[in-house]
């Protein structure tokens, strides 16, 4: 094993992190964005509607934690909101190997997704051609889209009835944000439908 200052390293990237969220907190836009994702996914849920997610890797992870978090409990119990992750291996692989990889999402959402409902698509980069088109699919059928992105938003950020963009380089730092945001919406959302 190498001899380094291990210490220095972690403390640098604490502060590097704790620096990210200062930038994004710094921007008033920012937390009306955030607010505006927790109102949106409380009105979708009271009028029956359902929220989806979708990301890739670590991003995946991060939609599948916002669905469960969801349908099963955050901090406290309460009814099941409905909620879905678009994580199945068995549709993934068959889509992909069926249709290509840029569509493993998008099918999904034509399938399952109907107006009233909302779409979360989760990419650091605002670039990944697979949540490109499930927001365009999501928009043929008329379902709200919010978009958890990162560096400057990409070509999401444009496509997206709602984009929240973490403002650093690395997607890491841009998931952090990404689930902190998670859990004060869905916190959010428990208030505003007099859950929690």
């Amino acid at each position: 094993m190498m001899k380094i200052d291990s210490q220095s390293i972690i403390q640098a990237s604490f502060d590097t992190a704790f620096s990210v969220l200062q930038e994004f907190l710094a921007n008033e836009k920012n937390l009306k964005a955030v607010d505006q994702f927790a109102q949106h996914i409380a009105e979708t849920l009271e009028k029956g509607g359902k929220a989806i997610s979708c990301g890739n890797g670590g991003s995946m992870c991060d939609a599948m934690h916002f669905a469960e978090e969801l349908t099963g409990r955050f901090r406290s119990d309460r009814k099941s909101l409905a909620a879905i992750a678009i994580a199945d291996p068995s549709h993934i692989t068959c889509t992909a190997n069926d249709y290509g990889f840029d569509s493993v999402f998008s099918r999904y959402v034509e399938g399952v997704g109907k107006a009233g409902d909302l779409l979360l698509g989760l990419s650091t980069s605002g670039n990944s051609e697979n949540i490109i088109k499930a927001v365009e699919s999501a928009k043929a059928e008329g379902i709200y889209t919010v978009g958890l992105l990162g560096k400057s938003g990409g070509k999401l950020k444009d496509m997206v009835d709602l984009a929240i963009v973490v403002p650093a380089d690395t997607s890491d730092r841009i998931q952090e944000i990404h689930i902190k945001i998670i859990h004060i919406v869905i916190e959010t959302v428990e208030k505003l439908m007099g859950l929690a």
